[in-house]
């Protein structure tokens, strides 16, 4: 569900260490320097297991210590292998053979092998009680679909059948159906690898609490994550500071600093001090209006690649919206460009379509919807809307990489509205839980939202918007629905990029909402920070990072 409210990844922290302008020198201890990176995070993980979390800043640590049979390239969606060398899929794309790499270990020292490729798939699909639950195994449940046992009647099949070990270096998994996002999906940390004998030793299973406030009460994802990776847990002091240290057992290249502290605060003004302070090396979502001066001050700016999309959504169940002249007027009377020009840091981009430009399928002749508010008024006079009054739902007390001031969106899109003839009734709410709240379960008749996606596919940005009916949307269209799916299962690449492109196409013609931003999050280092590379989907590598 990454609008992220999965991946809350605004970064930032303050170490009241003596960094000492952070450069080159050799660090000890919590310092920084050649032997320690501090990076500024904007919270705690929740735990360091990948299966239960669905929140950026987990991801960011997990993805250190543990490792997928795929990965995505540097600053890149694209799929590259990482702990299976290769892969294939049967003809019927229900069946892929995972070659793995031989000789890797665990970090416990335990062999990465078929045999614990099947142990963590089996792990996930023989998951019970509040392992269920969407709020733990989030991203279980968006790719899998359900479990062995489902306890739930709103859980379906699940994607996943079974796993075999062919040989100690083979893994073959068996899916229900075809599925074309499968692979991308592995990328997500959610589905790393970890040690099998971990996982049991250290009572990864022992979930406990309510769906809404569960607890994990045994130690693996808080100070026993065994998984393959690059870095492996030291110490984590909840609420200070979270402690990785090289693997020097690591069976790739090992990494170039010692030591990573992950440093959570969550004031954003804050971070930006604590970088000019010393006491980080850098953070992640500077606010656009910190940029200009930490470029000016010397610090190195960063972009993330466009990944994400901010739209206006029109709920076709509060009427007039059902009526397509309405949606239309709306989408011609709002100024994208003028909201882009006025609120967005520098890179963002007007979108036209519900996915960004670096995913496959985006069309480039789609319906676009030019800002005339005269043919806004038009439309309205011939929908009989002359005197239209909405409600527009906007959050507080929140700030998102494709949102970052949405109370300023609100106020020059109410204008546009206002200019046109529409009387505007506010509606605001604290982002979660009572805004989403409010826009999932349909009481939100137009408001603003957004996504950042989670791995390189049309199906994690439209499939999930519209692959099958959601209050927030408000409308039953089953030709939509079907498309999606027939997209979501075609094996042949090419196919599928023309099918995305007539299902953009048909979207932007049905004009279920107004996309109108992709944008580029921005980091900010020391200058003498040297091999970050920015993911699309934060898929980043602290092992690369080096000081100059």
């Amino acid at each position: 569900m990454a609008r992220r409210g999965l991946v809350a990844l605004g970064m930032a922290g303050a170490l009241a260490l003596s960094l000492a302008a952070c450069g080159g020198d050799s660090g000890s201890d919590d310092s920084g320097g050649g032997d320690t990176l501090v990076f500024g995070s904007s919270a705690d993980p929740v735990i360091l297991d990948g299966a239960y979390v669905s929140d950026g800043e987990s991801l960011r640590a997990i993805r250190q210590i543990f490792e997928g049979l795929v990965d995505t390239a540097p600053g890149s969606t694209d799929i590259v292998p990482k702990l299976a060398e290769s892969y294939d899929a049967s003809d019927d794309g229900k069946v892929w053979t995972f070659k793995l790499r031989e000789g890797v270990k665990f970090q416990d020292g335990t062999d990465f092998n078929a045999d614990a490729v099947c142990a963590n798939f089996e792990r996930w699909y023989n998951f019970t009680g509040l392992q269920q639950a969407d709020t733990v195994s989030y991203y279980y449940l968006t790719v899998f679909g359900g479990f062995k046992n489902n306890e739930s009647d709103s859980l379906g099949e699940s994607l996943y059948s079974s796993c075999k070990a062919v040989d100690d270096a083979t893994a073959e998994v068996t899916l229900t159906r075809a599925s074309s996002t499968f692979l991308s999906a592995l990328s997500l940390p959610s589905f790393a690898m970890a040690s099998p004998e971990a996982l049991e030793k250290y009572g990864a299973n022992d979930v406990g609490g309510t769906a809404d406030s569960p607890t994990f009460t045994g130690t693996f994802g808080t100070e026993n994550p065994i998984g393959t990776g690059p870095y492996k847990l030291d110490e984590w002091i909840k609420g200070d500071k979270l402690v990785l240290v090289r693997n020097d057992d690591y069976w790739g290249e090992k990494a170039q600093i010692e030591t990573v502290i992950l440093k959570p605060i969550a004031d954003g003004p804050a971070r930006r001090q604590a970088l000019e302070a010393g006491d980080i090396d850098g953070y992640d979502l500077v606010d656009p209006s910190d940029i200009d001066a930490l470029k000016e001050a010397g610090y190195q700016l960063l972009n993330r690649p466009a990944f994400n999309v901010a739209y206006v959504g029109f709920n076709q169940a509060v009427k007039p919206l059902e009526d397509v002249r309405v949606r239309q007027a709306l989408a011609h009377a709002i100024n994208r460009e003028n909201v882009i020009t006025t609120k967005y840091p520098e890179g963002s981009a007007v979108a036209t379509q519900f996915q960004p430009p670096e995913v496959f399928g985006y069309a480039d002749d789609v319906t676009k919807y030019e800002y005339d508010p005269e043919k806004a008024k038009s439309l309205l006079a011939a929908a009989g809307q002359s005197n239209l009054t909405l409600e527009f739902w906007y959050p507080s007390g929140v700030s998102r990489p494709y949102m970052p001031d949405p109370a300023a969106n609100f106020q020059l899109m109410k204008a546009d509205l206002e200019a046109v003839g529409i009387t505007v009734v506010p509606k605001t709410a604290p982002w979660n839980p009572d805004y989403l709240d409010a826009v999932d379960g349909g009481s939100a008749a137009i408001y603003l939202l957004g996504w950042t996606g989670d791995f390189g596919d049309p199906d994690n940005f439209i499939g999930t918007f519209f692959q099958a009916p959601l209050k927030q949307w408000g409308f039953d269209n089953p030709e939509l629905f079907a498309a999606l799916d027939a997209a979501e299962a075609e094996p042949d690449q090419a196919k599928r990029e023309s099918q995305y492109q007539d299902i953009n196409r048909q979207i932007m013609e049905f004009l279920p909402g107004l996309p109108y931003a992709h944008t580029e999050p921005t980091l900010a280092f020391e200058d003498n920070v040297e091999g970050f590379v920015p993911s699309p989907v934060t898929n980043e590598d602290f092992s690369t990072v080096s000081f100059s």
